[in-house]
């Protein structure tokens, strides 16, 4: 199979009503895009790279929805409405198996979004994916890290940890029951990008980023940009393991310090979560709540946004916990 044998076979698709802003997509030299009247352009790339980001044997499904997820958490982080992407795919050999899947796995969630794939390129390599999507935002309603201000409460949207926990397993590095690595594995590879959080977050957030590296780590994107400090409540945070429940005794408590270290470092800084963190100010507690309920998306208060820089993580006494939570990095050795 040739190079535009494949991309006809499993990536061209005729333009349809649906794919809104997209004036020619795949097949020219360039694709030809249009933005609603009203409208700037938010864009971001992501690259999932074999051995790096997923196992080489990981199901071409869901790293078709994962490759495409991942991109949309970054729309999802400004408030912004998916209308296009991008796809440049590098590929040890074209199996037709393996390419039917991952397309079906990628269209699925671009088709759930509106989203349309309108060019890219392929090439023989080892495995590797890239993907730039583009969205829509009216200007100055994007949602950005630099907004954070001192009283504002913290948020984070649905659960962490679980991918992070999943990925332990899948190494060996601790042991989980096979029921409980198949609910953490889903959270790994078939992340949920928050899309319509982040649209019903405008003009309520006040700063917001993509939880993809670890939760303090992409926090602390948000404390540099607003130069602000935070407060966080552990205890809080580390109920938003969605295995927690299998993870402790019948009394809610792990067995031994060294789980609810591996918990907390899990929830804290594990990464792969595709989770919002966003500040809001106090008053609009309840317009946060409601665009959690219209969104379908569970959101929970971490904290609260101080004025003195820095990361202060609070135990359920109120005291001051000393760790090192080091979040994902991708030069980090």
């Amino acid at each position: 199979m040739g190079e535009f044998e494949l991309i006809a076979r499993y990536f061209q698709r005729p333009t349809r009503p649906l794919d809104a802003g997209v004036a020619l997509g795949v097949g020219d030299d360039c694709a030809l895009l249009q933005p609603s009247p009203d409208m700037q352009w938010a864009v971001s790339s992501d690259m999932l790279v074999s051995g790096r980001h997923f196992f080489p044997d990981v199901d071409p499904r869901t790293l078709g929805h994962k490759a495409l997820a991942v991109n949309l958490s970054d729309l999802a982080a400004c408030g912004a409405r998916p209308r296009a992407f991008t796809l440049a795919l590098a590929l040890p050999e074209a199996r037709a198996e393996w390419l039917q899947a991952f397309a079906d796995g990628l269209f699925a969630l671009a088709d759930a979004h509106g989203c349309a794939l309108v060019g890219g390129d392929t090439t023989r390599g080892p495995l590797n994916l890239c993907i730039t999507v583009f969205g829509e935002v009216p200007p100055g309603q994007a949602l950005l890290r630099s907004g954070a201000r001192p009283g504002d409460d913290l948020y984070v949207s649905g659960t962490l940890g679980d991918a992070a926990l999943a990925l332990q397993g899948l190494q060996g590095r601790v042991a989980l029951p096979p029921a409980v690595l198949a609910q953490a594995r889903q959270r790994l590879e078939l992340p949920t990008p928050r899309v319509a959080l982040g649209l019903a977050l405008r003009g309520i957030a006040s700063a917001a980023a993509d939880v993809s590296d670890g939760l303090l780590g992409d926090l602390g994107h948000i404390l540099q940009r607003s130069g602000v400090g935070v407060t966080l409540e552990s205890e809080v945070a580390i109920n938003l393991l969605a295995a927690r429940a299998h993870l402790t005794g019948a009394d809610g408590h792990f067995p031994s310090q060294e789980a609810h270290a591996r918990a907390l470092q899990c929830v804290l800084a594990g990464g792969d979560d595709y989770e919002l963190v966003f500040t809001a100010p106090p008053d609009r507690a309840a317009a946060v709540q409601a665009a959690a309920q219209a969104s379908g998306t569970p959101v929970t208060r971490l904290g609260r946004i101080d004025d003195a820089p820095g990361l202060r993580v609070m135990d359920g006494q109120g005291q001051a916990l000393s760790g090192t939570w080091a979040s994902f990095d991708h030069f980090a050795r």
